[in-house]
């Protein structure tokens, strides 16, 4: 893990992420009678878990709207969802003037286009290891594991370490 990238998580306050190819493997599931369905990953949650658990606030921004990802959020007890909402940089600044937060404070995971303005102007802009290559360009730092394969654990993971608290979250299970 780079100096740079744990420089970056130190000041982190609000963690923020996208969920299709992020919290999910992107693919679409689309039923018959025209519902959806999407798979998460239960490690991802966990440590989103995690992080809240230490202090750090979450979000997710989301291009599409979904019921079941309104579902996911609850289980989870993420308390800021956006959802159809192609430009993120706009809710972000929304969520941030609720917050009283600045975008130094904010780390974000995406995987494709409309997450790049949001990953370049955070202070710690993150990809998964799928995200479209021009994303990942242009990230500060780029998962192992791919979206809805653990990436956003990783993510969790490097927070919590970059703050010292990796370990004490870690030994709450014990």
């Amino acid at each position: 893990m780079s100096t740079d990238l744990l420089q970056r998580g130190k000041q982190i306050k609000l963690a923020v992420f996208d969920v299709d190819g992020v919290l999910t493997d992107g693919r679409l599931y689309f039923l018959e009678d025209g519902s959806e369905f999407k798979t998460f990953n239960t490690l991802d949650g966990q440590g989103i878990k995690m992080l809240m658990a230490a202090g750090v606030q979450t979000a997710i921004i989301s291009g599409r709207k979904t019921p079941v990802v309104e579902r996911r959020a609850k289980n989870l007890g993420i308390p800021h969802l956006y959802q159809g909402r192609e430009d993120k940089l706009v809710v972000l600044d929304e969520l941030l003037g609720q917050l009283n937060l600045s975008y130094e404070q904010v780390a974000y995971l995406g995987d494709d286009l409309p997450d790049l303005p949001v990953i370049r102007r955070v202070g710690l802009g993150m990809a998964v290891a799928n995200a479209a290559s021009f994303v990942r360009e242009h990230a500060h730092g780029i998962t192992q594991a791919r979206g809805g394969e653990g990436a956003a654990r990783e993510f969790c993971e490097l927070i919590l370490r970059a703050q010292g608290r990796l370990d004490a979250a870690n030994a709450a299970y014990l």
